[in-house]
């Protein structure tokens, strides 16, 4: 269970800097895989207008906060 979601939070990670660069200039490798939230939940969310490219990077620091709390909780067990 902890492999699952350390494997979440990096996914998060690389799905927040890939929104983050695709939000820059377009993001040639995996777009339409890792770049699910910056191209459909974001345009959706009306508070976020204008805020596209720290709602990104608050995905990769929430998937690092998950990644590195699995990672925690693998060592105490």
């Amino acid at each position: 269970m902890r492999n699952v979601i350390q494997l979440a939070g990096g996914f998060l990670v690389v799905a927040g800097i890939s929104g983050t660069i695709d939000h820059l200039a377009v993001q040639p490798f995996w777009g339409a895989l890792l770049n699910v939230f910056n191209r459909q939940v974001i345009p959706r969310l009306s508070f976020l207008t204008g805020y596209e490219l720290y709602a990104n990077l608050l995905v990769a620091v929430v998937g690092a906060v998950v990644f590195a709390a699995a990672w925690r909780r693998n060592e105490d067990a």
